[in-house]
């Protein structure tokens, strides 16, 4: 029922800020709340935020609350996460994911995916 695209990842220095964006298509963006997701070397995919409908019900993993902030702008049919003071444990492969209704913390909650977007955190 929709489509998902990354942008905006890439190398940034440890304390550095960047934002990716998931630009979903088709109709109904309003029926989908909407999870970013991590996954690095050797680890498992990990809960990193997600959103409601309209951006007023927020939820974050401990490892990046006061450092990222997840929004989405429903008339641009996309979802960002604004990533500041980043470490290089926030190395990851960065996903964006759809789920209709409520937010979900598990991965396998969302049946709808992006490609990932790479965001690497140097020393």
């Amino acid at each position: 029922q929709v489509q998902l695209e990354e942008s905006g990842g890439g190398l940034v220095q440890s304390g550095g800020s960047l934002r990716l964006s998931c630009a979903a298509s088709g109709r109904s963006f309003t029926r989908y709340a909407m999870g970013w997701f991590r996954q690095a070397p050797g680890l498992d995919r990990q809960f990193v935020a997600a959103v409601n409908w309209n951006g007023g019900t927020t939820y974050y993993a401990d490892s990046v609350k006061g450092r990222f902030t997840i929004s989405r702008d429903n008339a641009k049919n996309t979802v960002y996460l604004q990533m500041n003071s980043l470490k290089p444990e926030d190395t990851a492969v960065y996903y964006c994911a759809a789920v209709q209704g409520l937010p979900k913390s598990q991965s396998y909650e969302y049946p709808y995916w992006g490609q990932g977007t790479q965001v690497t955190v140097s020393s």
